[in-house]
């Protein structure tokens, strides 16, 4: 037999192993999705047919939402070989898929079912759909007055910052009287300066503001100075040898390359708004999901105050996800070393 016959017939077993191996790992990925479509609709079948321990609204909803997923789960599995693009994205997501349907169904068997969870403290799923549907006006109207109010913080928080770093990373002078100030004053958590803000601004609304822009000036002040600080340089004396003026340098040099750190520092800051503006909405602003969370849980409504928690979560990812958005936009350059 020849070289190249044997090299033919090599390349036909590897072939025919890779086609084996493809086949069985579509087989697995197909059986998953059959079994994540079981779960979906033995959790419908759980709320529907098991009958409820106490008073709670929207169970039919809920079970044959449940059964549609499930029933398209299935379909999935079964002809996905029809929709590769579609399938592909399935195979994805479907052992969360599997994971979430067991847990919804765990949490129905101790909630409604049996009751093995304390009642009210933990509701069952359609209790939390009840508060979705009926309630969604109000949780709309607090949703919105939360992302004004941290918007405005947020936005005059990082402004502020934003020209404090750069000014601390290039003038000595503004450093020697702004640096210990820093140090005395950044530290310190913005939920200390609660009453001092109440008492010093003409409205709760507008004292949130400041509270939400302090904490999100502390981090992006402290990054863009260091980011201003750790420019080469070499990058100064050439801009110099070509004639640049100090506007130039700061704007055209100094600034694009402190960006990643600039950043960094307004991640740190948006997380660390969150906390202040939920504070800040249930010790005196009558708005907002801090405001809505705190009325739920004064009238032990604890569906309600679980649904305020789970879209305060969502806000709050979706907001990072912009804003890494954003800096992979203005970053494209740059291999972004984080993901979200």
């Amino acid at each position: 037999m020849s070289l190249a016959s044997l090299d033919a017939a090599r390349g036909a077993s590897d072939d025919a192993a890779f086609g084996a191996f493809a086949s069985r790992a579509s087989l697995g990925q197909s059986a998953l999705a059959l079994a994540a479509g079981a779960v979906w609709l033995g959790f419908a079948f759980l709320t529907l047919r098991w009958p409820d321990i106490g008073d709670w609204g929207r169970g039919p909803e809920l079970a044959w939402a449940a059964a549609i997923f499930g029933g398209l789960l299935v379909a999935g599995g079964l002809f996905g070989g029809f929709w590769p693009r579609a399938a592909k994205r399935l195979r994805r997501s479907t052992p969360w898929f599997l994971v979430l349907g067991l847990f919804f169904s765990l949490w129905q068997a101790t909630t409604a079912k049996s009751t093995l969870l304390p009642q009210p403290f933990f509701p069952p799923p359609h209790a939390m759909l009840e508060v979705f549907i009926d309630d969604w006006a109000k949780l709309a109207e607090s949703v919105a007055a939360s992302i004004r109010l941290e918007m405005l913080g947020f936005a005059a928080g990082a402004s502020a910052g934003f020209v404090i770093g750069v000014l601390l990373g290039w003038s000595r002078a503004f450093g020697y009287w702004a640096h210990p100030v820093m140090r005395l004053i950044g530290p310190l958590p913005a939920i200390a300066w609660l009453p001092i803000a109440f008492f010093a601004f003409p409205s709760s609304w507008s004292a949130s503001i400041f509270l939400i822009g302090l904490t999100t000036a502390f981090p992006v002040a402290i990054l863009t100075w260091s980011g201003v600080a750790s420019v080469n340089t070499a990058y100064y004396d050439v801009a110099r040898t070509l004639g640049a003026s100090p506007a130039f340098l700061i704007f055209k040099v100094a600034i694009p390359a402190a960006l990643p750190h600039v950043f960094v520092g307004l991640f740190m800051g948006l997380g660390a708004s969150f906390a202040v503006l939920v504070t800040a909405e249930m010790m005196g602003v009558k708005a907002g999901l801090g405001f809505y969370l705190q009325w739920a849980q004064g009238w032990a409504a604890y569906a309600n105050m679980y649904a305020a928690l789970l879209i305060m979560s969502l806000m709050c990812s979706g907001l990072v996800t912009l804003l890494f958005k954003l800096r992979d936009r203005v970053l494209s350059y740059q291999k972004a070393d984080v993901k979200w």
